[in-house]
């Protein structure tokens, strides 16, 4: 089934950020005044919200369209309050030592796996290749891509484990801890959701 413009729209300003009304027309296929009444259903749903980005040169400033915080918590967010839940739990009634026990196990687990699937990847290139397929599979909206000066880049545009990683930061340390580790290569955080970014994005070499 296709996807609705309504989907389609949200998926767009949550994999590519701010856009234009005339920029999601163009890339979605929809006129104008379609575009325009979708995103005027969104706001009203409290899902998206306009804003005033710089202007290019000496024109008034261009009004863009990005999600709100209800528009991220449209996508999955992998069971977060049983996670959130679990974590207190944890972290209340058997201590800061269980907690980062069960961190370790899970980065230990995470790490074989990813270990195992890059077998044979012997490049950088198709190291971070395979991981970024993981990760999309994962649900983290990942790609990559290669800068001139020859560092990769990672980002994902959505996290599925975002309010268990805001109850607990060990995981987003354990994450970049699992890069490096599966990369065989320098990995550095750019860009971090849970710094306000609206998404993470990581350099590689």
């Amino acid at each position: 089934m296709r996807p609705s413009p309504r989907d389609r729209l949200l998926y767009l300003l949550k994999t590519e950020g701010p856009k234009a009304t005339s920029a999601l027309s163009e890339v979605l296929g929809l006129t104008g005044e379609a575009a325009r009444q979708q995103l005027a259903k969104l706001a009203d749903e409290g899902l998206v919200e306009s804003i005033a980005e710089p202007a290019i040169g000496r024109g008034r400033p261009r009004q863009s369209w990005r999600l709100t915080s209800a528009g991220h918590r449209e996508f999955p967010d992998g069971h977060a309050d049983i996670a959130v839940s679990l974590i207190e739990a944890i972290g209340s009634e058997l201590g800061a030592d269980a907690l980062e026990m069960i961190i370790t196990a899970r980065e230990r687990k995470t790490a074989a796996m990813y270990g195992a699937a890059l077998l044979g990847a012997f490049t950088l290139d198709e190291r971070v290749a395979r991981l970024s397929a993981l990760r999309v599979a994962e649900g983290y909206m990942a790609s990559w891509w290669q800068e001139e000066d020859g560092h990769f880049i990672l980002v994902e545009n959505h996290c599925p484990i975002c309010a268990a990683a805001t109850a607990c930061r060990g995981f987003c340390r354990s994450e970049i801890d699992i890069f490096r580790a599966v990369l065989g290569a320098p990995v550095e955080r750019t860009e971090h959701l849970l710094q306000g970014a609206r998404r993470c994005a990581y350099r590689i070499g």
